[in-house]
């Protein structure tokens, strides 16, 4: 491995360079993200309409778009040094196996016990919902990263937290789910027989494996429905994209520090949390003409919704009880195939990003699941960690990028997000080496049903 003088394998920054405030991208949009609807009248969500599923103050950060930077409140600012700051790697090894003239670079968020960047926000919205007094919070959760950072929150914090996790992800991923109840979280497959909802979903879909959407249903039927109670999200919100803003922050002021320019920006995408957060400070350079990046969105083939999807209002869940959203969707009825290994499994993208994609700020790619786990093998062959199945699709882009350069002879300088580990994946990753995984893509007549559902808004 050659390193290159003065550029570290591993760049840490500071306890005190670590971020004080989050970033709001939206404060820095030309075209802002279109408003939450009420689902009842079609009409912009209000504060007192939100603030009876959200957190008060959650809700000031869902609905504000002038305010660049948000204070980090110092209880929340300790919490973050448990774990971060997190370290901005220098992939010598996977560009000397791949023998390209490329610098890459990934930005490590598996260093916590939940093993993904899911904790950033976790601790913020558990920590807004223990000061506003109540008793807890309930979630849905796909592939289990977000349902065990919000357990470890709320155990940290003293709060009742229940999960409602897809089935097809309880039944394959149980020592997530152990790790979720090891912290004190009640978790749930759905749909299921607990709620109204899950039930209507059993009768109409029976033996059906469960999708976000679905999960999202219930979580919210939940906490409207018990005193003390609110919901919280993990993905999707513009919220959680604030929160997850400090990977970002922190990334360009590691590689400020060296004197490093990425030329293109890496990142998975299933709802937007870990994309949104890590392209932040760098998209708000672009929104304000200082610089120019080139961002990539990677997308698993078999849910893609920026590259298959339409740009339209939609329900956020599959139940039709939650706020409708305008972003690229697949419809709230669509179900992606429980082949799909990774959790990137969410029906449609967030507003904020859905607004930068549809503007021409970034791009997206869809790629195949084989050529994913291809990928993470690869990868945790050379540089020593066992990648979570949503980072791998960065990953793959990443290499895909990096062989480019071997043909032309550019020397770019390539940034990804490395999310979390895959130690808890390793099913997905049996399937992968005994040659069981399938690559489905669904066909135009499969997309079409959940387009077929889509709420008419004229909006």
């Amino acid at each position: 491995m050659k390193q290159e003088k003065n550029i570290p394998y591993k760049i840490y920054l500071e306890e005190d360079e670590m971020p004080k405030s989050w970033y709001n991208m939206r404060a820095d949009m030309k075209t802002k993200p279109a408003p939450l609807l009420n689902p009842g009248t079609l009409q912009p969500m209000t504060f007192d309409e939100l603030r009876g599923v959200f957190c008060d103050e959650l809700v000031r950060q869902e609905l504000d778009d002038t305010t660049a930077y948000i204070e980090i409140p110092a209880e929340i600012r300790d919490f973050y040094r448990m774990y971060r700051p997190s370290p901005l790697v220098r992939a010598y090894c996977l560009e000397e196996k791949l023998q390209t003239p490329a610098k890459i670079y990934y930005k490590f968020e598996g260093n916590n016990t939940s093993g993904s960047h899911k904790l950033n926000s976790a601790i913020a919205q558990a920590y807004y919902a223990k000061q506003q007094g109540l008793k807890g919070v309930t979630t849905e959760t796909g592939a289990g990263q977000w349902g065990t950072a919000l357990s470890m929150a709320c155990a940290y914090l003293g709060l009742d937290c229940k999960v409602y996790m897809v089935k097809v992800s309880y039944e394959q991923k149980p020592f997530r789910r152990e790790v979720m109840r090891t912290y004190g979280a009640s978790v749930t497959p759905s749909p299921s027989e607990t709620t109204n909802v899950g039930r209507k979903i059993l009768a109409e879909h029976p033996g059906t494996t469960g999708s976000l959407g679905c999960a999202i249903s219930e979580a919210v039927e939940v906490a409207t429905s018990n005193e003390g109670y609110r919901y919280v999200l993990g993905s999707v919100l513009n919220q959680v994209l604030l929160h997850q803003s400090v990977i970002g922050l922190e990334t360009k002021t590691a590689m400020d520090k060296y004197g490093i320019e990425p030329d293109i920006i890496i990142g998975c995408a299933g709802g937007g949390s870990n994309l949104g957060g890590l392209i932040s400070p760098f998209m708000g350079q672009k929104l304000r003409g200082e610089k120019d990046y080139r961002f990539i969105a990677v997308e698993p083939a078999s849910c893609p919704s920026f590259t298959r999807g339409k740009f339209a209002y939609d329900f956020c869940d599959t139940g039709m009880i939650c706020p409708l959203a305008k972003m690229y969707t697949l419809g709230s009825g669509f179900i992606p195939s429980p082949n799909h290994a990774g959790g990137l499994r969410f029906h449609g993208m967030s507003s904020t990003l859905s607004q930068l994609y549809h503007d021409g700020y970034m791009e997206a790619v869809a790629v195949e699941q084989t050529s994913v786990f291809e990928a993470a093998e690869q990868f945790a062959r050379v540089e020593g960690i066992l990648p979570a199945p949503e980072s791998a699709h960065a990953i793959r882009v990443a290499i895909d990028e990096a062989l480019k350069c071997k043909e032309t002879g550019e020397e770019k300088t390539i940034l990804f997000g490395l999310t979390g580990t895959g130690y808890f994946d390793m099913v997905a990753y049996e399937k992968f080496h005994d040659g069981e995984m399938t690559d489905y893509i669904p066909t135009d007549e499969d997309l079409q049903k959940g387009f077929d559902g889509l709420p008419k808004v004229d909006k």
